[in-house]
């Protein structure tokens, strides 16, 4: 074994990549923009009465389930007399 201690190497920073300009900023998110495949009006209505839909079921899931859990822990610790 040797006793020679060598100097640790310097710590590098690491290279931050180059930060772009306001205006290449704004042409590469209009380019992005232009590989979007929008949805149609029929597709964009069908997508929303999907999700209404679906939040109306949870809501009444969520809701039945309060109130079945509530009723359920006042006969149990006697809320009411």
């Amino acid at each position: 074994m040797s006793d020679s201690k060598a100097a640790p190497a310097p710590k590098r920073e690491p290279q931050r990549p180059a930060r772009t300009g306001p205006a290449t900023f704004y042409r590469q998110v209009i380019a992005e923009l232009r590989k979007v495949v929008w949805p149609t009006q029929q597709q964009l209505t069908t997508y929303f009465i999907v999700v209404l839909v679906f939040v109306l079921v949870v809501m009444a899931i969520v809701s039945l389930l309060d109130l079945g859990l509530g009723r359920l822990f006042f006969e149990i610790f006697g809320g009411r007399d």
